[in-house]
């Protein structure tokens, strides 16, 4: 929300109050208190009237810092809030002179002014990451509105990244954006998936701590600071340092949750019946057997809404003229090893038999005088479960294991933006901060329905909409797009903004959703979701079965779905990692490579884990363009090495895509191509890329519950490379790379000396 003109001009009716100096300073052992008056002096007599804000400063984990600040502190607490999990019983250390107050936790300090003008800095290792200046914090009164603003202070060069699953620039810097849910679509510049959470080049990141509405105006009224807003007298927040933008995830991640670990057979190949496409069991059958006949390994399929009777979405109950006998149905699916996935959303149509239900049992969310709430907005008469009242949350589970019953293996959870205001909850909560906030209960109701079942590393969602910490509920997946090579690469600018803010697992609709992609773009897009953590064929109105599209379409998305399968025991370790450690699956360059300046707004291309760059191609001509940073690079699919801090223009072939690998690299690559769940070390093949002298390498193999089952450790030592298995028993191999010609060296035992010749 921009409250200014220009720094001494304000909008017509914007009122400011913004605290002059510093009044008091109070300190405990769990952090310091500042006290600010409006009153430019400490007379008597300025003390009647006037403001005073209140300035908590606290930290729930070393390297974090948050910030409080009360205008007005007799307003009731408003639900929800962030399910958040700071570390207990952590101590800053405060130092206090004449000038300033300082609070330290860890690597990172606030140091706030004793006296006035009023000011905070932010201080990582010393030095000075951002800062609130005089008048950045002010109360901000606009007709019967008030607000609180903050503006944090941007160094030159400095950018923005992150704020949830934006489809536009990935740098954001110049963006106005407003943190609320919508069902928009990937070609606005509003999301399904919006995260109050930024992260600086500068080495910080920082969450603004309220579930509603937050306005972000970066580098866009004032563009020198990020701006941002909350209605009320009432402001939280949280500086998270690094100084890299994998430390700055990893502590973000152990405030506001860690991804859950997929299982390993979520990884392979999704195919759909599509939307609102004409299917019954027959017709799923024939595009299943269609994949077996062409050789096309498929390990996921899904329903979507037509599983269920039009207009009676959702009562969770198949269509008995299209699937007659759905338990059998499921049974033979299994059989052939695949796994299936139902499509749900929380919104509950009149003709559903839900509907009685939920009415009858107070399970339905109500209007404030006690009415259902209901709307024509999706389907006739919907309302909307109301999970703040655990009868209902038990209720919808319910019928959820039913179906897992009969064999369902995964939920994909659309929607959950389309929430109201003028509705009343059953636990009170507040409807402005449970708009965002929604599906966060929604999805984890769904989640820990298949983590009860199968533990979990056994449950997977299919979601779209989320909000801070809904990335503890993988997968998500971008949403609508339309069947355009510009809708494939607004697509990407959303995964690699999502992964800015921890989410690790993401995916998107191989082929475009809307309308129906041309033979080019279906086959570049299976190239690059099979390059995705995960990999579902879905549309609107037609199949995304490759016959369809052109028989070269076949040979492609057979192609690099085996391709994937080889690359589990290197993506599963990546996997690991984002539950572990925070750390995305897709990446954006510039979180790999933070300190070369080529990578800061690069956004049609990424890292695929820690060691794969991945630069889908996005014309009609095949023409693709991407940057390889400083080092040694080969190419994963060929053996072409080549120097980096370069740019490269090729003109490419629908089976080829740049895939490279930097030095001193090490891919373990398994021995099945058909699925993605196998003993990954039993057989792996080590690709090992160009290492320097002196360099050291650990590589770890995952099994299929993410425990290590097998180390190696590589290192070079002049023209001697020495690879040792320092955990592990199964048969392994080794293949050195960027040397045309090598062929795998099968190990006998835990030890291999390999003269480099070079």
């Amino acid at each position: 929300m921009k409250f200014n003109k220009c720094p001494w001009l304000f909008h017509e009716g914007v009122v400011p109050t913004t605290p002059a100096r510093t009044h008091e300073i109070e300190s405990d052992k769990e952090g310091v208190t500042v006290f600010l008056s409006t009153s430019r002096d400490g007379e008597r007599g300025t003390m009647i009237g006037g403001s005073l804000f209140t300035v908590r400063y606290t930290s729930p984990m070393p390297g974090i810092i948050r910030v409080q600040v009360e205008h007005f502190k007799g307003r009731k607490a408003r639900m929800p809030e962030f399910d958040l999990t700071p570390h207990p019983n952590v101590r800053g250390t405060v130092v206090q002179t004449e000038e300033t107050v300082s609070f330290t936790s860890g690597p990172l300090s606030v140091r706030a002014g004793a006296a006035k003008p009023w000011f905070c800095d932010f201080l990582g290792d010393g030095r000075v990451l951002t800062s609130s200046k005089p008048a950045s914090l002010s109360l901000m009164k606009t007709n019967d509105t008030v607000y609180l603003r903050e503006k944090l202070s941007l160094g030159v060069g400095e950018l923005i990244y992150g704020l949830g699953e934006r489809f536009g620039p990935l740098v954001k810097n110049g963006q106005s954006i407003d943190i609320w849910n919508e069902d928009v679509g990937t070609s606005t510049e509003l999301a399904y998936k919006n995260i109050p959470f930024y992260l600086s080049s500068n080495g910080y990141g920082i969450l603004v701590n309220h579930p509603d509405r937050v306005s972000f105006e970066v580098a866009s009224q004032d563009i020198n600071s990020v701006q941002f807003s909350v209605e009320g007298h009432s402001l939280d927040y949280f500086v998270i340092y690094g100084p890299t933008p994998g430390e700055v995830l990893e502590r973000y991640t152990a405030l506001t949750g860690r991804p859950a670990l997929p299982p390993a057979w979520s990884f392979g190949l999704w195919l759909t019946t599509s939307f609102v496409t004409e299917y019954d069991e027959k017709t799923t059958g024939v595009h299943i057997q269609g994949m077996a006949d062409r050789d096309i390994p498929l390990h996921v399929f899904h329903f979507d809404c037509f599983w269920m009777r039009g207009y009676r979405w959702c009562d969770f109950e198949w269509d008995p003229q299209c699937f007659p006998d759905p338990a059998g149905m499921l049974r033979r699916l299994k059989a052939k090893g695949l796994r299936i996935c139902l499509w749900i959303n929380p919104y509950i149509g009149e003709r559903s038999s839900m509907f009685e239900e939920g009415m009858r049992h107070g399970f339905l969310l109500k209007r404030p005088n006690g009415d259902v709430y209901q709307t024509d907005a999706w389907q006739p008469g919907m309302a909307l479960v109301d999970f703040t009242n655990p009868g209902a949350v038990t209720w919808y589970a319910d019928k959820l294991r039913q179906l897992l019953d009969d064999g369902v293996d995964a939920f994909k959870t659309d929607f959950g933006e389309n929430i109201p205001l003028d509705v009343a909850y059953h636990d009170g909560s507040d409807p402005k901060r449970m708009h965002n906030y929604y599906t966060y209960l929604y999805n984890k109701t769904v989640y820990e329905v298949l983590a009860e079942r199968f533990g979990e590393n056994g449950a997977v969602l299919y979601a779209r909409s989320a909000t801070v910490g809904g990335q503890k509920f993988p997968v998500h997946w971008g949403g609508d797009c339309y069947a355009t090579f510009e809708s494939m690469a607004e697509t990407l600018r959303g995964g690699l903004s999502l992964g800015m803010c921890g989410f690790g697992f993401w995916s998107h609709d191989m082929g475009g959703f809307d309308q129906t992609a041309t033979p080019d773009i279906y086959k570049r897009w299976c190239a690059f979701g099979l390059l995705s953590s995960h990999s579902r064929l879905h549309g609107n109105a037609t199949s995304r079965v490759p016959w369809l599209f052109d028989e070269e379409s076949v040979d492609v998305l057979r192609f690099f779905t085996k391709q994937k399968c080889r690359l589990m025991p290197y993506l599963y370790g990546a996997a690991v990692e984002a539950h572990e450690k925070g750390r995305p699956v897709l990446r954006s360059m510039f979180y790999q490579y933070p300190n070369d300046p080529a990578c800061r707004h690069l956004d049609q291309q990424y890292m695929l884990g820690p060691g794969l760059l991945v630069a889908p191609v996005f014309s009609e001509s095949g023409d693709v363009e991407y940057y390889l940073p400083a080092g040694r690079w080969t190419h994963f699919l060929t053996e072409e090495t080549t120097d980096g801090s370069t740019w490269r223009k090729e003109k490419l072939g629908f089976m080829e895509i740049p895939m490279w690998v930097p030095e001193n690299t090490v891919i373990p690559v398994g021995a099945d191509e058909d699925k993605p769940d196998y003993e990954y070390a039993n057989g792996v093949t080590l690709h090992i890329f160009p290492m320097s002298d002196g360099a050291e390498i650990s590589v770890t193999i995952p099994d299929l519950q993410g425990v290590v089952s097998a180390i190696f450790r590589c290192t070079r030592a002049g023209k001697t490379l020495r690879v040792v298995r320092e955990r592990g028993s199964a048969p392994w191999n080794v293949l050195l790379r960027g040397l045309p010609g090598q062929k795998p060296h099968p190990v006998e035992h835990s030890e291999i000396h390999l003269e480099l010749g070079m």
